[in-house]
């Protein structure tokens, strides 16, 4: 996914309406806003990585309905970030009492709070140090675990509060039993 990073400029000053309006209109891009305003704007992925992220949200989806334990969100989901950034993960899972908790407006809009759990895909043409700055931001801002999936070389940076990244080198499987008891995310489907 290619991302242009450009700061607003001249005297505008998006409201949280106004980035929702922009965003709605302007459906066939992606927008996220960093916590310092600026506007990222990304195209929309390609074939390959899009099939990969449906076997990725698919697998978490299938889990979450077999346990109900919470609620499964995909790449077009807003998430409003308690630094004030509003991001996409390519998958994204709320624990149910942290949902319910949430008013039907709140529900509407972006999701006023940062997942239990995300999961970012690297495509061809991300950068990869903009992407651990975001799994970095949503650790920071209460993500309980983070998955950032390096396709082409087959590594997996497993991001936890508190802790430096874990790396994995192939590994076929990932799961973690705290955050998401009972699910495994089958990586060769992915790979």
């Amino acid at each position: 996914m290619t991302a242009l990073l450009a700061p607003l400029v001249l005297d505008l000053d998006l409201t949280d309406e106004q980035f929702l309006q922009l965003c709605q209109k302007n459906h066939e891009l992606k927008f996220e806003r960093t916590a310092s305003g600026e506007l990222i704007i990304m195209a929309p992925t390609g074939g390959e990585t899009g099939r990969r992220n449906v076997k990725l949200t698919t697998q978490l989806d299938l889990w979450n309905t077999r346990t109900n334990l919470g609620e499964v969100f995909d790449s077009s989901t807003g998430f409003k970030l308690p630094n004030g950034a509003d991001r996409s993960p390519d998958a994204a899972w709320v624990k149910r009492s942290r949902w319910d908790a949430l008013t039907p407006a709140q529900r509407e809009k972006f999701v006023p709070l940062c997942p239990d759990f995300v999961v970012e895909l690297m495509s061809p043409s991300d950068s990869l140090e903009r992407t651990r700055q975001k799994m970095e931001e949503y650790r920071d801002n209460g993500a309980r675990l983070g998955w950032l999936l390096h396709r082409k070389q087959r590594q997996v940076e497993i991001y936890r509060p508190n802790q430096s990244p874990e790396i994995l080198d192939n590994p076929q499987s990932l799961s973690d039993e705290e955050v998401l008891p009972g699910f495994v995310l089958n990586l060769t489907l992915i790979w």
